[in-house]
Parts: C-alpha cells; sequence; structure tokens
C-alpha cells in the first residue's frame, strides 16, 4: 500500500514540475534557447553501463601499474611485492563494498565526500572535498609528464612543451563538451589498458614456460634471488620487514580504490543504480586481476636487482624504458613487441590524466553546490559542463610546463606531484570513517539495507578492520624521515605536509562556521532520496512506453535489440 501511495506521490510530482516546465517554457523560451551559461544548468546523466565500467577500470589503471611498479620490486623483491600487493588490494576491495553502498543509495556529485558532511562533520565534508579536489589536479601534471617522458623512448629531439600542450587541448576539447564525449573516449582508451594488461599476463606465461627466443623456460627463478629483496633502510629481517613497508607504500599508489566509479554517479544513466551495483560488483574483481597479476608478473620477468631496472628507477625514468616488462623484453631480445608495449602505456598515460580531469573539475562543482567554494563554480553550460572548474582545472594542468625548467622548477613538479600519495591515503581514511558514521546512522534510524540495491560485506567489522589499517599507515608512511641520517626537509614536506594541510582546513571551517557534530539519530538519510527515485521512474514509464508501442516484428525493432544484444556483449568481455 504504502509503495503505490510513494508511486501515486512521484506520479503527481512529476506531472506538476512537467506542467510548470511547460508554462515557463512558454513565457521565455526564446531567452532561454539563447542561453549558453546558466547557474540553473546542472551536470547530466549521459553515462551509460559500459561508460561507467569502463571508465572505473580506466581510472584506476595508469602508468604505476606498468612502469613504477619497479620501485617496490626493488624495494621488497618479488614476493614482497606480490604479498604486500595482495594485501593493499584486500584493503581496497573491502573499502570499495562499503563506500558502494553509500554511493548507490545516494549517486549525488562527489558522494562519498558529501556524505562525511551528512554523517560527522561538516567541516570534516570541506577538508575532504579539498584533500580530494587537490589530489585529482596534482596527478594530472604528473600524467601529462608521463606522457612526454614515454614519447622520449622513441627521440627526444623535440621540446617538451609541444606535447604538453598538445595533451592540455586535447584534455579540454574532451572535457568541455558533454559528458558522453568524456565518456565514449574513456571506453576506448581504457580498452587498450585492458588489452595490455589481459596481453602482459599472457606474455610472462608463455616465456615463463620457455616460450622466448632463448627457449629458455625460466619459470620462478627470479623469485628464489632473495624472494624479499636484499634489505630497504637496514640490513636482516628488518631491513627485509622495511623493503615490504617500501612495496606496501608503493602498491598504495597504483592500486586505488572506489574515487572513480563515485565521481562518475551523478552523471550515470538510468537504471542508475543498477548500473552502479553491477559496475561495484563486477569491477572491483577485475581489478584484483590486474593489480596481484601485475605484481606476479614483474616478480617472474625480472630479478629485483636487476642493473638496468634499478639504473633506470634511480635516474627516476617514467617511461618504458623503465618499465620490468620493456626490460624483461629487451632481456629475452625480443623486438618491436617493447615499442607497442610503450604505445600502450602512453595510451594509459593519457586516459589516467584524462580521468583526473574529469574527476578534478566534478570535485570542484561539488564542493560549490555544498558551499565550501565560491558560487559561479556551479555555473554549467547548457550540456551540462562546469566550465569555470574545467577552466581552474586547465591551470593546474599547466603545471606541467615546469618540467621545462631545470634545478628548483624540476624538483618542485617532482614534490608537487609526489604529495598526491598521502592525500590518497587520507581520502580513503575519510571514506572508512564516513562508512562508520553512516553504517550507525542507519541502525539509529531504524533504516532496513535490505532493499539497497547493493549492500556491502561483513559490516561493520570490515569497515573497522579497513579503517584501522589506514590510520596505521597514515601515520608510518614516511617513517624514515626520522630516522638517524635520513631527515630531509624535502621529504618531510612530502610525506606529512597535506596531514597539516587538511587538520587546518577542517580547523577553519569549524571554528568560522561552528559547524557541530552529527548524532546518529539526526544523520540526513532523505535528501536526494527524492530526486533520483523520480528520475529513475519517470525513465521507467518511458522504456515501458516505448516497450509497449514498439512493433517487436519491425526491421527497427531487431535492429535495436541485435545491437542491445551486442553491446551487452562487449560490457562483459571488457
Amino acid at each position: 500500500m504504502d509503495s503505490k501511495l510513494n508511486r501515486s506521490v512521484i506520479d503527481i510530482s512529476i506531472c506538476s514540475r512537467s506542467i510548470s516546465d511547460q508554462n515557463s517554457s512558454e513565457t521565455g523560451k526564446e531567452s532561454h534557447e539563447k542561453k549558453f551559461l546558466d547557474k540553473n544548468f546542472t551536470t547530466k546523466r549521459h553515462l551509460k553501463s559500459r561508460h561507467i565500467q569502463l571508465i572505473a577500470i580506466g581510472g584506476s589503471i595508469g602508468t604505476g601499474l606498468f612502469v613504477t611498479i619497479a620501485t617496490g620490486l626493488i624495494k621488497g623483491g618479488a614476493a614482497g611485492l606480490l604479498i604486500a600487493t595482495v594485501f593493499w588490494t584486500c584493503v581496497m576491495l573491502l573499502l570499495t563494498s562499503a563506500v558502494g553502498e553509500m554511493v548507490v543509495q545516494y549517486p549525488a556529485p562527489s558522494p562519498f565526500v558529501e556524505m562525511a558532511g551528512r554523517c560527522i562533520d561538516e567541516a570534516v565534508e570541506c577538508a575532504a572535498g579539498w584533500n580530494f579536489f587537490l589530489m585529482e589536479a596534482l596527478y594530472i601534471p604528473f600524467e601529462i609528464t608521463a606522457v612526454s617522458s614515454i614519447i622520449d623512448f622513441w627521440r627526444d629531439d623535440y621540446s617538451a612543451a609541444i606535447p604538453i600542450s598538445i595533451i592540455i587541448a586535447l584534455y579540454t576539447a574532451i572535457n568541455v563538451f558533454n559528458v558522453k564525449y568524456f565518456g565514449e573516449s574513456e571506453f576506448w582508451l581504457s580498452i587498450g589498458k585492458l588489452i595490455l594488461c589481459v596481453g602482459l599476463l599472457f606474455f610472462t606465461l608463455i616465456t615463463m614456460c620457455g616460450g622466448n627466443p632463448a627457449h629458455d623456460a625460466f619459470g620462478f627463478r627470479y623469485f628464489k634471488i632473495d624472494p624479499f629483496g636484499s634489505g630497504y633502510v637496514t640490513t636482516g629481517g628488518l631491513g627485509k620487514f622495511e623493503g615490504w613497508l617500501g612495496a606496501l607504500f608503493q602498491a598504495n599508489f597504483f592500486v586505488v580504490g572506489p574515487e572513480y566509479i563515485s565521481m562518475i554517479a551523478n552523471e550515470a544513466h538510468y537504471p542508475v543504480r543498477k548500473n552502479l551495483s553491477t559496475c561495484f560488483k563486477t569491477v572491483i574483481w577485475r581489478l584484483c586481476l590486474f593489480y596481484i597479476g601485475g605484481a606476479l608478473s614483474v616478480g617472474i620477468l625480472i630479478a629485483y636487482n636487476n642493473p638496468t631496472l634499478v639504473a633506470a628507477n634511480t635516474a627516476g625514468e617514467s617511461s618504458a624504458a623503465a618499465s620490468p616488462y620493456v626490460i624483461a623484453m629487451e632481456n629475452l631480445n625480443i623486438k618491436v613487441l617493447p615499442d607497442i608495449v610503450n604505445a600502450i602505456i602512453l595510451l594509459s598515460a593519457l586516459s589516467a590524466g584524462n580521468s583526473y580531469f574529469f574527476c578534478s573539475s566534478r570535485q570542484l562543482y561539488s564542493l560549490s553546490k555544498r558551499g565550501f567554494a565560491p558560487a559561479f563554480f556551479q555555473i554549467c553550460t547548457s550540456s551540462g559542463v562546469p566550465i569555470f572548474c574545467i577552466l581552474v582545472v586547465i591551470a593546474f594542468a599547466c603545471l606541467s610546463f615546469m618540467e621545462l625548467g631545470t634545478g628548483g622548477s624540476l624538483t618542485a613538479l617532482t614534490y608537487i606531484t609526489s604529495i598526491c600519495t598521502k592525500s590518497q591515503m587520507l581520502n580513503y581514511l575519510y571514506m572508512g570513517v564516513t562508512y562508520i558514521a553512516f553504517y550507525h546512522a542507519c541502525k539509529a534510524q531504524g533504516i532496513d539495507k535490505s532493499t539497497y540495491a547493493y549492500r556491502s560485506w561483513f559490516q561493520p567489522y570490515s569497515a573497522y578492520i579497513v579503517t584501522f589499517f589506514l590510520l596505521v599507515l597514515c601515520g608510518v608512511q614516511g617513517y624514515t624521515v626520522f630516522l638517524p641520517g635520513w631527515w630531509s626537509v624535502e621529504d618531510f614536506i612530502f610525506y606529512y605536509i597535506m596531514i597539516f594541510v587538511n587538520v587546518a582546513i577542517y580547523i577553519f571551517w569549524k571554528v568560522i562556521k561552528r559547524t557541530p557534530f552529527r548524532k546518529s539519530s539526526e544523520v540526513d538519510l532523505v535528501s536526494g532520496l527524492k530526486e533520483i527515485e523520480e528520475y529513475e521512474y519517470e525513465h521507467f514509464k518511458i522504456a515501458e512506453e516505448a516497450q509497449i508501442n514498439s512493433d517487436t516484428d519491425s526491421e527497427d525493432y531487431k535492429k535495436k535489440n541485435a545491437k542491445e544484444i551486442f553491446n551487452n556483449v562487449k560490457t562483459w568481455i571488457f
């Protein structure tokens, strides 16, 4: 009875809204059509299921999985890197499951940040929101400079300003128009990443079994050479443990969590909750395959102390020349394949930077909507693009031109991009604490979560476990600066500045606004539900009417049905 009454209310609401829209359009249609920018415009739900699936994977796989993973191998050895990756992937699995429950139920702009304000404190939301924006925005110049370095694999007789300018223009063109263009670009770029990931797994399997020019079936030979490395910082058992910690911190860089799925939730197309739920259920397992499989592969293909690998990483190479896969191919005297791998790594870096560009612009838009940034950042184009947010992100992308400098400029770029590691750890900590508060709010208000489209695992215990590990790692990451002979002001800033920045933002907002802590029984778990229910029901009615009116024997229907089957198969494959 209640569900029928709710549907009736929604029908009345939709009808009244349609009448209101019709009246307003009749009085001011001509002036509205001439508008390109308007504060009343909002982001649009144009991203379909296949876009969401591939964007989630594409944004989670960057150059780290193919190049900088070598740093973890050097520090922790083959076994150390594998165990560290498995451990961190398990942490991310549990965190992704928890965040998925909130995001699917409340697919708002930047949902995991907004829920921090609803469930904990508005000041926490402010700090978490700006932390996430800075992290995503500063990742952009990192990926742009990585693309420039990757091109050096073939030739370096050009100014780095040329590829940097082209990439910034490309990102701007993709993101300044309708969001569906971003979705399509990420869909195809992400397919390239998936092909590379699967191809490298097969390459590892084939070569280790003797399918190489030398016909050397080396198997797990390199796992037997100091499986946990020779020691990092110190020697002996303690040094091996510290090497494992170094590999764990590196895994934090290339094994990422649910932020990319969450950031596109507000622009997911009907059926929103079904698409997001499917994405959370499937993507995390695919990423497990690639992350753990990648860590296993590099340990099989090359020794942790390979001179070429150590020299390339010591020199700070971010091109394919520092990739353990490419070095292994060259050691096996395999031709052509290194060029192909480098080309796809180039596409991976482009895709990752594109995802950061999108996420940072939408996060700034969300901050403005919630009152934490100037109101003009809410202004969107008629196609739903927050144009002023895009302009700010372009300014961050221009930091990549610092690569053209020498000495201080280049060092500054290195440290600016490096602080993202701590920001990412803090971002995950915010997610864990927010879910715990969300769980207790639902329990205090007697909400039956069995009706949710997506439910998290082993709660609240898994959330407590994840949050505990994240809290410990936030403090431990960077411990080497406090060891005798290891102190460095630059390293201290790299490891801990974002903690001080977050605390400062929190205190500033707390003092200025005098925000209260939320009681579980008073947490707002209603706002936003009406809008998403109306959207879902409205599109359900449209789809239902289209189904009723369609002629199942017509050629158009058969073509449409065949296209839908093809898209479903394509989604499952990729």
